[in-house]
């Protein structure tokens, strides 16, 4: 196992990793709308969390040598299933070989924040 870490993304705020490469495979753990600098959340609207989000999604590919188009399944967790659109709309600028995916809304996230992604990538 290879394990990931980029000032590009923020630092695990628990006992887990950014990202794994295992087997042909990198596993990132959920990102939220966490500046990578500071570690303070992001945005108050889903549009300016979910491009944090992907923002720091991107910067762990890339550590990784990788990008959008290598990923194979996101699974997306929003505070609000009523912001599924306007959280799609900004997904879709980044993830645009439509990985699988899979989309719930969940009763809380972390730091209170509107949204999270994680993915698996093939590499």
């Amino acid at each position: 196992m290879n394990y990931i870490s980029t000032n590009k993304a923020p630092a695990a705020i628990g006992p887990y990793s950014q990202a794994i490469e295992a087997n042909g495979f990198l596993f990132a753990s959920g990102q939220i709308a966490l500046s990578p600098e500071t570690g303070e959340v992001v945005g108050s609207t889903i549009q300016e969390q979910t491009i944090r989000v992907c923002e720091n999604v991107k910067g762990i590919l890339e550590a990784a040598g990788l990008d959008f188009s290598h990923v194979v399944k996101t699974t997306c967790f929003l505070a609000d299933i009523g912001d599924f659109a306007a959280f799609n709309a900004i997904y879709g600028e980044y993830f645009t070989g439509k990985p699988a995916r899979s989309c719930v809304a969940v009763k809380d996230l972390p730091k209170g924040v509107l949204c999270e992604i994680e993915v698996i990538v093939a590499k």
